[in-house]
Order: C-alpha cells, then structure tokens, then sequence
C-alpha cells in the first residue's frame, strides 16, 4: 500500500491490525510505516451543545479526517484508566465502579485522569467523572494513540476486567508504563503452565489438570483425572463455554460443538471437587514496590463464603461475608496462600484468588491480579473503598501511608445475592452452572445470618415465605440430603409435597408427604398447584447433566409465578434458617452507614 492507500483506509475506518491481515504483514509492521508516514489521528471534542454553545466538555473521539486537534494540553501529570467496554454478561457495572473510584481517588490526588472506554451507558463515560473522557476502542493501536498524544505517566489495566488485561502485556511492549502489578506477574497466573508452577513452589495444592488441544487429549486427561471434571476453554471471563462433564460422550460432544480448540486456544480440564465449599478472596497489597520480599503489606479484604456447591459461577452464586461455616484452621490457611501468592506475583493493588475447600483441605481454583466483580460488594460491606486505596497504591503510595493495613472482620452478615434476567426468557431454565447469567446482584445485611439471607431474597424479588407448603423433587444423588431438609421445613410447620420417589424417600424417613401426579401421569401435578399458588417454596435439584423436560417446566413456572425456588440443597438449608429466624425475630431496617459505625 502507498501512502494515499493507507490514509484512506484509515479514513475509512480500517484498523492496522485489519490492514495488516490484507496485506499479508505484521500490525507493528502497519503502525511503523504509518508513523513514518505521519498518519495519525487526530481528536475532536464532542458538541455537548449542539452548536447552540462552545462546548467545554473534555469528551474525545478520534478521526482520520484532516483537521484541528481539538486536545487542550494540560501541565498536570497523567494516569490514563483503561475501562471495560460493552457491558456483557460475564463483564459489567462491577468493573465500571472500580474505574469510577480509581478516577476519583486520583483527582483529589492532583493527577489528571484519562477515562478510555466505548460503553455509552455507564458512569465512567460520564463526561464529569474524569478529566478526559475518549470514547474510543480499547484495542492495542486505539490506546497507543491517546497514551502518546496525551504524554501520559502511566495506564492502569488492573480495573476494567479481562479486556483491559490482555493488553497489558503488548502495551508494555510498546512502551506503556503500566502501574500496579506488572504484566509479568499478569502472565504468571493467566498462563495454566506457569501458575502450576508457582503453586508447585509454594506448596499450595490445585485440583488436578491438565490441557488439551483436541478431542483425543482431553479424553486421555479425563481418563486420567476421574469424572467428573470441569472443562473451559482459556482466556475467557464470565465462565463462557465452561461445563460440568460427566462421561466420555458429554466430553466428545463438548469437544466436537461447544469450543474450537488448538494449541493456541487449548481446552484446560480441571478435576471437578463435588460437594465443595468454595471461597472468594480479595485482597489488596503494595508488595511489588519493594525489592525486599518481606517489606509491605497485604490485606484480606473479604473472605466470601458460596451457598451454593463448587461449580456454580462466582458471578452467579450467593455469597456470606464473613464465612459462616468454615473451621478457623480453612480460614487461616486461606489467609495464608493469599498472602504467599500475593508476594510471589509481586502485587501492586489488588488481587481476587477462588479457592475450593473439601474434607478440610484448601486448594487453589485461580487467581486474578485484578480487580474482581466482587470488589464493590466487599467495599460496602466493611466500609473500606478498596478501589480508591488500590489506584492510590498503584500511584506510589503505601498502605500504611493510606491506614489501612489490617483486616476487617465485620461484627455483622453480609449477604450478597444474584438477580437473574429469566422472567424475560420464557423456557430457558433457571439452573446455576458454570457459566455465568447473572444481570445484577443485591446485599442483605443482619446480626443474624439466617435474616441477611433472608433480606437478600427480598432484595431480589422472591421473598421467602413464613408458612404454606414446599414442592420437593430432587436427583437420586440427593434424595439422602433432602431427608434432612425436608424436616427442616416440616418443623417450622410447612407442608410438604412430593412426586413418587422422592415422597417415598421422605416417608420412609418418617415425615408426612402429599403425594402428587408427575406432568405426565396427571393432574393435579406441580405446575397446577404453582399456578393456583398453593405451592409457596420450590426445592429442586437437577437430575442429571442433561435436565428432563418436566424439571425445567417446574423451575420456569415457579420463576413465572414469583414463587421462591431453590434449586440446590445449600441454598435450601439456608432458606430454611432464614424462615425460622424471620418468624422468631422478624427483621429491621439500618442504613449501610449504621452498620458501618457498629464496627466502632
């Protein structure tokens, strides 16, 4: 391409890395030659005004078209923040509030902040939340061009979820001073390799694994790890493509139509730990400003309990801050691989780490040298704004410095909640997976927990009733679990209702059922009695990998109705607990703010 060639793609809207890929060169390659050329954009300011004022507002986009720069060039020093772009499912609000805060933190500090995000409906492209807003790509050659118009000291890739992240390493490559933890030690825990190996050094157990790039390897690691395991393609946020598998022929089919695997792109299999606890830790650390590896600090955050078993998305399950059934032996040595990890990764703000806890040992899921969805609920509940302190520890300063060097070990429950989009998709089921589904999430907050969970229903519209009866149907692998449950609800006084083998389960166990039809013998049938509202709480629990027609029909209806539905035996028990502890004490009403100052 000539010159006038390569203007005019660029006017038309033609990125170096698409050109690079027509013209059979590298997208360095375009860049450099573009430079050489002096073909760069240029950027305009946004008319706020329509034309009616001179627009004042600091809102860039970028053109190819011959023009003025319209950039006011400031003295200040510069931190651009790298945003998430599009909302998504996987990748929402949650980062977009760490980008906010960390522009906050960093104006009072005087720097001038640089917002760089393309999502028009959130509160980081409002034009007052930074100094300059530039509503362009987060692509590699779009955030080249601001940071070197701009002349700025640093980027912060460490906010906006994954997006941000992957170009943390080819920014730095281009010259980009990225602040927080380094893109090296980015690596070290997105690389499945190189994480085992830092595990393998620090003693910490992971589950077992292994990779596979087609359909031949993952079944030699399946056979070798045992079902069931769990599967998920690399590099992906959101749990996207990630699945419980079970046999040969569910993997086969995995294989075959859910991914594209390669040596590129490989297929990671975890061992999968049934009946799991797991635990979501943030941390927030200034470690990796010293050379001495002893010196800094590292603080836990929040350790947040799952209801749900191992396997359900982080994003998806509810959670308990602080754990409420952990023995302080887990907690401890939770509390210890963070600080380890976050040592050896040399972490400069802040640091999320998934564990899974069973029979007692503590293993390690994955570690994410960033900001994680949970960070804002964290913050709210132990009245610490962790975003803020963790862009001021990213711009030079320490924790001590800051006063904040110790845990927070809230006097109270915290109980965080998911809300999902399903009453607006007739048919789809309701089932917690991997995968992630969740639209939004809410906070119960008590003295008590069983009250914390149940405001938390309340908050996301299915509110736990006081009395009537439960609906219970649930696999053969949990018909001995349910036993316990089901007495749980028939002491506080609910009916119980069961279709054949699971009423014959409970009253073996001595507890008295309403038998009632399956949707296929007959009626009366469950999804009758959902509809006439006699059914007030639903338990139930899938039955295999693959759900019957008739269980999803139940789980719908019940979402349709607003009835309240449990469909694992964690979530039950803790419904249960809820009820009992409602009807003992009922619940008050506090500010966020009131429970704040009874930590004091």
């Amino acid at each position: 391409m000539n010159a006038e060639q390569l203007a005019k793609a660029k006017s038309l809207g033609f990125s170096d890395r698409q050109i690079a890929h027509l013209t059979g060169r590298t997208e360095d390659e375009i860049r450099a030659e573009r430079r050489r050329l002096g073909i760069v954009p240029s950027y305009r300011l946004v008319d706020t005004c329509a034309a009616e004022f001179e627009a004042y507002t600091p809102y860039y986009y970028s053109t190819y078209d011959r023009g003025d720069d319209e950039i006011r060039a400031t003295p200040k020093k510069k931190v651009m923040i790298l945003g998430g772009g599009p909302n998504r499912i996987g990748q929402g609000i949650e980062f977009d509030y760490c980008c906010v805060h960390a522009a906050f933190a960093l104006k009072e500090d005087g720097f001038e902040t640089i917002m760089v995000n393309s999502n028009p409906e959130t509160v980081s492209t409002d034009y007052d939340t930074s100094d300059k807003l530039f509503f362009e790509p987060l692509t590699l050659e779009d955030v080249l061009h601001i940071y070197e118009r701009e002349q700025c000291w640093g980027a912060i890739a460490q906010f906006g979820g994954q997006t941000p992240l992957n170009l943390a390493l080819g920014l730095q490559q281009n010259g980009v001073n990225i602040i927080g933890t380094s893109p090296q030690g980015i690596e070290i825990a997105e690389d499945r390799k190189l994480f085992a190996a830092m595990l393998n050094k620090l003693n910490i157990p992971q589950p077992p694994n292994g990779i596979a790039t087609n359909e031949a390897e993952a079944l030699e690691v399946s056979a070798r790890l045992g079902y069931p395991v769990l599967v998920r393609p690399s590099f992906v946020l959101g749990g996207r493509a990630m699945q419980i598998v079970y046999s040969d022929s569910e993997l086969q089919h995995y294989m075959r139509f859910a991914v594209e695997a390669s040596p590129e792109r490989p297929v990671l299999v975890d061992k999968f730990l049934e009946d799991a606890t797991e635990v979501d830790v943030d941390c927030i650390a200034d470690v990796g400003r010293y050379s001495d590896p002893s010196e800094g600090h590292i603080v836990i955050g929040g350790m947040l309990e799952h209801i749900e078993f191992a396997g359900v998305h982080s994003g998806d399950a509810a959670m308990v801050l602080p754990p409420h059934t952990l023995s302080q032996k887990a907690i401890q040595t939770i509390r210890e691989y963070t600080h380890a990890m976050a040592r050896e990764l040399k972490v400069i703000g802040l640091m999320n780490v998934q564990y899974a806890v069973k029979d007692e040992v503590v293993y390690v899921l994955e570690v994410n040298p960033r900001a994680s969805r949970t960070v804002p609920f964290v913050s709210k509940a132990i009245g610490v704004p962790l975003a803020k302190l963790a862009a001021r520890v990213m711009a030079g300063r320490s924790l001590k410095e800051l006063g904040f060097t110790s845990e927070v070990w809230p006097k109270y429950w915290a109980v965080k909640e998911s809300v999902f989009p399903f009453g607006r998709f007739h048919g789809q089921d309701i089932l917690l997976s991997p995968e992630m589904r969740s639209t939004g999430e809410v906070m119960g907050l008590d003295e008590d927990p069983g009250i914390a969970y149940a405001k938390s229903q309340m908050a996301a519209g299915a509110p736990l009733p006081l009395s009537g009866r439960v609906f219970i149907s649930v696999s053969d692998a949990h018909k001995r679990e349910a036993v316990e449950v089901a007495r749980s609800f028939a002491d506080l006084g609910f009916e119980l209702v069961a279709t054949g083998g699971t009423a014959s389960v409970l009253e073996a166990a001595g507890l008295q059922v309403q038998r009632i039809f399956k949707l296929q013998e007959g009626r009366p049938n469950a999804i009758d009695l959902l509809k006439n509202k006699e059914i007030h709480l639903v338990i139930n629990t899938p039955s295999g990998q693959v759900p019957r027609a008739d269980e999803v029909k139940i789980r719908t209806t019940a979402v349709y109705t607003g009835t309240a539905i449990m469909t694992t035996l964690g979530s039950a028990r803790a419904a249960a607990r809820g009820i009992a502890a409602l009807r003992k004490a009922g619940y008050g009403v506090k500010t966020l703010q009131e429970y704040h100052h009874s930590q004091d």
